[in-house]
């Protein structure tokens, strides 16, 4: 009777054990047996702990916050992605490498961050993008080859992230100084806070140039260890303080007139999901892109005319004539880099053919808007309008 025993509980340790593993091919197989998957009937949702580069005063984390929330009401609470503030893991210069590592699930921020492990990574947001604004630089990133070319790119320095872009910028001021640019030589020995290929456009220009994230321009300009900043938007200027430490503000520039946000998952956690977990990702990337887009123009043009109401500060059309020596330090720094860099000049070879077609077709079909806005608000404009600007 006891050997009897002892063969019946045998016999039902191995039907239970059949039956967990029935359990968890009819739950998806290596979900159901505790890898990062989602589980047909999973209890609970898969969390990720994300960082943006930015402060969690500035508007760009906001933007970072939307996109969680988005893809947390998206997938009905399967996902829930919490963002941290620039800093809070690791500083904002550091976010590829935590990312790739697995220290962050992912995060928030802007591809020139990465200038330094391939110059190339620039091309995606610092320098003119050959008349491109930042939508073109999307399109060409999404149908033109640049998605393919940014993978690959990757690849190449070991980085196990997926990247997705969106969230196209409008065009970024020259930048914050102690009084107005009126010629490129104005630039000259300015210890100036840049990023990306732009390091190189302002380093032509005869600048000494620092490259620091966005919380730490505002505190070294007040303590004078820069002259001028730039940063990037309205909105973000001010929440940061630009205006406590300058008055003057440059407006239009071709140093980062086509940039863009950029969302980073840890390859390994992002191959682990569900297929229809990806897809839903991927269209919510596109829907934040747009509201973001719709988002700045709102909050972007408020904090323009607030400015000038408010902290007093005095903005200023760039000069052609600065304009003009930008494209030239722009293409210096280029050629030399293609030359050195293969990527880089597969990269800019595949934006160059794709602006060509693309500007084109923008300037030849779309009407300028200056016409418009004179005729309607003339009277008005002369109050917000920066100074020394061209009629077009």
């Amino acid at each position: 009777m006891a050997n009897q025993e002892k063969l019946q509980n045998q016999d039902a340790k191995k039907i239970s054990r059949r039956n967990v593993l029935k359990a968890a091919v009819a739950a998806g197989g290596a979900a159901a047996l505790g890898f990062p998957m989602i589980a047909r009937g999973q209890t609970g949702p898969i969390t990720m702990r994300w960082q943006s580069t930015w402060p969690q005063k500035d508007i760009f984390h906001e933007f970072a916050l939307d996109f969680a929330k988005k893809v947390n009401d998206t997938t009905g609470g399967d996902l829930k992605i919490e963002v941290l503030p620039a800093g809070a893991v690791v500083p904002a210069f550091q976010l590829l490498d935590a990312v790739s590592k697995g220290t962050l699930d992912g995060g928030h921020g802007v591809v020139v961050y990465h200038y330094g492990k391939q110059t190339a990574l620039a091309l995606w947001g610092s320098g003119p993008s050959y008349g491109m604004d930042a939508n073109m630089m999307l399109a060409w990133h999404k149908y033109g080859g640049g998605k393919d070319l940014l993978e690959k790119l990757y690849k190449s320095i070991g980085a196990n992230v997926v990247s997705f872009l969106y969230g196209p910028m409008p065009t970024q001021p020259l930048g914050w100084f102690k009084k107005p640019v009126t010629r490129a030589d104005d630039i000259k020995g300015l210890k100036f806070r840049t990023v990306g290929l732009s390091i190189d456009v302002f380093t032509g220009l005869g600048a000494a140039v620092n490259a620091l994230p966005g919380g730490e321009i505002v505190p070294a300009m007040d303590r004078g260890l820069l002259d001028a900043a730039e940063f990037n938007n309205a909105s973000s200027d001010r929440l940061l303080g630009f205006p406590d430490v300058s008055k003057v503000c440059m407006l239009q520039s071709y140093h980062q007139n086509a940039e863009q946000f950029e969302i980073l998952f840890n390859k390994t956690k992002f191959d682990a999901l569900p297929a229809k977990m990806k897809a839903l990702i991927e269209s919510t990337v596109e829907a934040a892109s747009q509201d973001m887009s719709w988002k700045a123009i709102d909050r972007y043009s408020k904090d323009y005319v607030e400015m000038q109401a408010k902290d007093k500060v005095r903005f200023y059309r760039t000069p052609d004539s600065v304009l003009q020596r930008q494209l030239q330090a722009y293409d210096a720094a280029a050629d030399k880099k293609a030359a050195e860099n293969p990527m880089f000049k597969e990269i800019t070879a595949s934006q160059r053919l794709f602006a060509e077609r693309a500007v084109k077709w923008d300037l030849d079909t779309n009407v300028g808007r200056r016409m418009a806005y004179n005729h309607y608000f003339a009277k008005a404009a002369g109050k917000t309008a920066p100074e020394g600007s061209k009629k077009s």
